[in-house]
């Protein structure tokens, strides 16, 4: 799944968050270079961010809902039976699942110790931070609902590239004894141990349960409001003052070149699953290549810091650039399916 929950806690009220300290401070500077423009640029942010509310409570509340029920048991599922079977259902669930890599580490870790085949295993790291139930919403909601199922087949599709390509790789010196002596088992959301057994979808049965779920509601409503408010801030900016010549000139028209450039930088130019949403609006706005648009979300999702770090934490550098490798080729691969479906 993307990186959705807890890659920040909730902000101590004497610690104000730096993306808040930002956004802040970007208004601060409008305010001096065009003063004239503030109101308008504002204006803008608001109507988009009120626009977007309702996917982003639906999100809220899917995520914790899930969370509270402990339905992330059912990744274990993903890692039965033969390994062909394990590959699909790794991409399936990582695909669609709504927990990010780095809060299934230790699980992975264990998984990884007890012999579970290091191709279902990148099947699920590659599909896993591109998209979930809230990341769907909120595609849809700015990008379109074609986009959004877009961006799901290509998540999907990728977990498959990884697990099948890894598989067939496995034999040689890259993929070869791939944990690390000593795994770092951490990552950026303060790692916490999961709920034993079967989910129990009635969670408000149970004192633990209710509190994670208003914990977990909590924590991605301001995880959510502050990474949008200043993309889509940056959004307002971007289509007021970058010309859109400038865009097209880069990132349009048909051509791989554009494809290629976008899967370049992706990883880079990446701040997180949801604040590249509305950015990528801006772009394809001011005339960004649908494929394009599509390389640069598959490979800034992969290769960002919340995504890789859970990789890096247990695996070699070696099988570290192959899971960047996968990421790249499968970016180009969406954006030139994508560029031609559009």
């Amino acid at each position: 799944m993307a990186d959705t929950t807890a890659h920040d806690v909730a902000p101590s009220r004497f610690k104000p968050s730096r993306v808040w300290l930002v956004f802040v401070g970007i208004i601060a500077v409008c305010l001096v270079a065009v003063p004239s423009q503030v109101p308008g640029i504002l204006t803008d942010t608001a109507g988009a961010l009120l626009h977007t509310a309702p996917f982003i409570l639906f999100a809220v509340f899917a995520v914790a809902y899930l969370k509270a029920t402990g339905a992330e048991t059912l990744l274990a599922k993903a890692f039965e039976g033969n390994q062909t079977r394990m590959i699909i259902m790794a991409a399936l669930l990582g695909g669609l699942s709504p927990f990010c890599s780095c809060e299934v580490i230790p699980f992975i870790a264990a998984m990884l110790a007890l012999g579970t085949p290091l191709a279902a295993v990148m099947a699920f790291w590659l599909a896993s931070p591109l998209m979930d139930p809230a990341m769907f919403a909120i595609t849809a909601s700015a990008l379109g609902f074609d986009f959004a199922v877009g961006k799901t087949v290509a998540a999907v599709g990728l977990g498959l590239l990884g697990g099948f390509g890894t598989r067939l790789l496995i034999h040689t010196p890259a993929f070869s004894d791939p944990l690390r002596e000593k795994p770092q088992i951490g990552g950026c959301c303060g790692v916490k141990k999961p709920f034993q057994g079967k989910p129990l979808w009635k969670f408000w049965q149970e004192d633990a349960r209710r509190e994670t779920f208003r914990q977990t509601a909590l924590t991605n409503t301001l995880f959510l409001v502050k990474w949008l408010s200043l993309a889509y801030l940056l959004e307002a900016l971007m289509v007021r003052f970058i010309p859109a010549e400038l865009i097209a000139g880069a990132l349009g028209g048909d051509g791989f070149g554009t494809i290629l450039l976008a899967s370049l930088v992706g990883g880079p130019a990446y701040l997180n699953g949801y604040a590249a949403v509305p950015l990528l609006a801006g772009l394809l706005e001011q005339g960004m290549a649908p494929g394009a648009a599509m390389a640069f979300v598959v490979a800034g999702g992969v290769s960002c810091i919340p995504a890789a770090i859970a990789v890096w934490a247990l695996v070699k550098p070696r099988v570290f650039a192959g899971y960047l490798t996968f990421a790249f080729v499968g970016s180009l691969i969406a954006g030139t399916i994508w560029g031609a479906i559009v």
